[in-house]
């Protein structure tokens, strides 16, 4: 498996670059491969989102093929895009969301940030009802069971973007980020060592590949 960190990067480079990538995995002439990044400010929504979910008529979100409403971008905030196989891997996508909010709690925790699933809804949570708090959106795209998008974990990110939609499609839904639960100091470039570490590992044990070997390079 290759891990990219690409940092800062245009949603829209991203994208082709995801897509060029999960059309070579299908073919199998790529790796598996997971990118880190950082995006320029943009609110995107899933093909299915409702667009009175963005509050702010100003914004012109970018509609994309993964699954879930609207959500934003920017700096501060660690995006991984995961291109998969899964037809090697049992062909559960269920299961693979569960991995990714499995890899954002346990980061999380590594910050000293307790964070959780919530029964009915995607993504990962700090606090307990009524105030629940979401530090982590995943939304994934799946073609010939090849993976794109991912998740976006707030880190150091500007939540006040947020106040502009209704995220994820949740009416008065709360928004945080490991620097607000976090005691102690928190950056993106330390998360993403996590990431890069942690991915590796839950792969392997909760999505093992029917046969082979899976190398990881860090570029």
């Amino acid at each position: 498996m290759i891990i990219k960190n690409l940092g800062l990067i245009g949603f829209h480079e991203a994208y082709i670059l995801q897509e060029r990538l999960a059309a070579g995995v299908a073919a199998g002439t790529e790796e598996e491969t997971l990118l880190l990044l950082e995006h320029p400010p943009v609110f995107t929504i899933g093909s299915g989102g409702k667009a009175e979910n963005i509050l702010d008529r100003s914004i012109s979100a970018v509609r994309i093929n993964r699954g879930g409403d609207v959500t934003f971008h920017g700096p501060g905030q660690l995006v991984g895009y995961p291109i998969i196989d899964l037809t090697r891997r049992g062909r559960d996508l269920h299961r693979y969301l569960r991995l990714l909010e499995e890899l954002i709690i346990r980061i999380a925790a590594n910050f000293g940030v307790a964070a959780q699933r919530v029964s009915g809804k995607t993504g990962v949570w700090t606090g307990s009802l009524p105030s629940l708090a979401k530090l982590a959106s995943i939304g994934v795209g799946v073609h010939r069971w090849v993976t794109m998008h991912g998740f976006a974990l707030n880190v150091t990110t500007d939540l006040s973007q947020f106040s502009r939609i209704n995220p994820c499609g949740l009416i008065a839904c709360s928004v945080t980020s490991l620097l607000m639960e976090s005691a102690g100091a928190v950056s993106v470039d330390e998360t993403k060592e996590w990431v890069a570490l942690l991915f590796e590992i839950l792969l392997n044990d909760l999505l093992p590949v029917d046969s082979g070997d899976i190398i990881n390079t860090w570029i």
